[in-house]
């Protein structure tokens, strides 16, 4: 499952790319601390975007903790999309890469693999999100996940939901059933890169 991601993405360049998209966003807490990211983690403090609660039509910018305390008192970062009907407390989660782990590749590595995933055609991606107002943490949101795609099968049987810019604007604003966006990218969509820069095999 998930449980890292990195957001090097800087604030002008997010704001212009929803611009183009004619997707209004709003501050409505002031202009968020962008500063460059590699490592996000559970309970960490990041932004998304999600539908204005003031202006239909409108997005909002603001920062939350990832995750929220679940059943004994575990932490429930990512959230299974499947067979849900996920209609309210929608949001994205802008990033530029998401980290998973695999056994070790090399003779005599004790460390898990750690690999790098990123958008193959975008500099920035939004992961699909449902944000939640807990009584222990406040505001907090996860990440919603998947059957693998073609890319990340060979890595995890489980994938975050990688949404198409297309689909933005119908995941926020609720127009879109989730059933109909909440499934693997496209083969070809993701790149892996091992963290400490060897290629990932052909085929994985």
């Amino acid at each position: 499952m998930c449980n890292e991601a990195a957001r090097r993405i800087e604030l002008g360049l997010l704001r212009e790319d929803f611009h183009h998209l004619r997707i209004p966003l709003r501050f409505p807490e002031g202009l968020p601390n962008m500063a460059p990211l590699a490592s996000i983690r559970i309970t960490d403090p990041t932004v998304i975007v999600r539908a204005s609660a003031d202006t239909p039509g409108e997005a909002e910018l603001v920062t939350r903790r990832w995750s929220w305390p679940g059943t004994h008192g575990r932490p429930v970062y990512n959230y299974r999309s499947d067979g849900r009907n996920i209609a309210r407390g929608r949001c994205l989660i802008p990033v530029d890469g998401f980290y998973e782990f695999t056994a070790p590749t090399d003779p005599g590595q004790k460390r898990k693999t750690k690999w790098l995933f990123t958008h193959a055609r975008e500099p920035w991606f939004c992961i699909a999100g449902v944000w939640r107002d807990d009584a222990a943490v406040g505001q907090a949101f996860a990440m919603l996940t998947t059957r693998p795609g073609a890319d990340i099968a060979p890595y995890h049987d489980r994938q975050v939901v990688v949404l198409d810019r297309s689909d933005w604007r119908g995941w926020l604003d609720g127009s879109a059933a989730s059933g109909d966006l909440c499934r693997p990218a496209p083969p070809g969509t993701l790149v892996a890169t091992r963290v400490d820069g060897t290629p990932a095999p052909p085929g994985g």
